[in-house]
């Protein structure tokens, strides 16, 4: 059932900064009428992983030229902002207080109400962006530092039904890639890889023996690695790769549509960096086609990390009255705004 009481105020300018992608959109009447990211990947690239002093400061080289291609684009000029939402938590520190602190000076200079975002409840609830579900419904949280099945039963109510208790599904896309020599980001070169691979000649450990709804990729992440060791051609890459990409997905799109069954839910989604990989969204899909469910996974580029899905929730939350004064802080770590405590679903 679609949520009944989703009011939207704007326009909107959202901001994120969460890690290496400064990001900009303006959402109106709920509405994306802009969305800009300027991903760092190419600066970190030669690192093999997030610096984080350097995408503060890379942060605070893109940070106003976003936003104001962001208005640009919106045909919007920042008189005509109703308010300004951003990314506060969690993420790196140094990364958030860049946007942050960009936010709170324009809020202040032209009176604009300023809403600090909870980076992850901004994904949780990208999928009802474009209006095919609403509250309630099964999301699989998957990105870099984040890998948590949550019911979604309205905007800051989430119960925690699964979570991973040790990777990442991010962190071992690109954990596998560096052991296969592939480079980072390690979720397109993985998927790039075994475009051409057999999927089927390794097989690799799935992790926690079922029935449950948690996770667990470190032997799967070992496996490779190991297996990485004696690969001799370009052709062995692309095939644990592809076994790679087809246990994990397979773990994932399993365990999603199970937490379904398991709380009755008939509309499901996947928000998050890792619900770009094209594998992953093709399970997913078929499994709800076949379980008859309601089902919504966001663009592309909305999966990823990007200023519309921190603007939707600001629209909303602006539009229930709420505010967040200039005294606002960065969290590192943070849980969901109205989480639930966790409780396994199976013992």
């Amino acid at each position: 059932m679609k949520e009944s009481v989703l009011h939207f105020h704007g326009p909107v300018l959202g901001i994120e900064t969460s890690c290496d992608e400064t990001s900009a959109a303006v959402l109106i009447d709920g509405r994306v009428a802009s969305n800009v990211v300027n991903s760092q990947t190419d600066l970190h690239m030669k690192w093999g992983g997030i610096v984080p002093e350097a995408a503060a400061r890379k942060h605070i080289e893109n940070m106003l030229p976003v936003i104001e291609e962001a208005l640009m684009r919106a045909n919007l000029s920042l008189a005509e902002v109703a308010a300004v939402a951003v990314t506060n938590r969690p993420g790196l520190v140094g990364a958030l207080s860049v946007g942050l602190t960009c936010a709170k000076g324009i809020a202040w200079a032209n009176g604009l109400p300023l809403i600090g975002i909870h980076h992850l409840e901004a994904h949780a609830l990208s999928p009802m962006m474009g209006g095919e579900i609403g509250p309630p419904y099964v999301c699989l949280l998957a990105s870099g530092g984040h890998t948590e099945l949550l019911y979604v039963r309205g905007v800051g109510e989430y119960s925690v039904l699964g979570r991973t208790l040790d990777d990442a599904a991010g962190e071992a896309f690109d954990k596998a890639a560096r052991s296969l020599g592939l480079g980072s980001p390690g979720g397109p070169a993985i998927q790039a890889a075994a475009e051409s691979g057999n999927a089927a000649r390794y097989s690799l450990p799935r992790g926690l023996s079922e029935p449950t709804l948690d996770f667990s990729f470190s032997g799967l992440k070992t496996a490779v690695a190991r297996t990485a060791a004696s690969v001799e051609s370009d052709a062995d890459v692309n095939d644990l790769a592809a076994s790679f990409q087809e246990t994990i997905c397979s773990v994932l799109a399993e365990r999603t549509l199970l937490a379904c069954d398991v709380v009755g839910s008939n509309a499901v989604s996947v928000a998050g960096g890792v619900a770009a990989n094209i594998s992953l969204r093709s399970k997913i899909k078929s499994g709800a086609e076949k379980k008859q469910l309601m089902l919504s996974i966001p663009p592309i580029e909305l999966c990823t990390d990007n200023a519309a899905m921190i603007a939707f929730v600001g629209s909303i939350r602006l539009a229930r009255g709420e505010r967040s004064e200039l005294d606002l802080d960065c969290v590192a770590d943070s849980p969901l705004p109205g989480e639930v405590s966790y409780e396994p679903a199976f013992e």
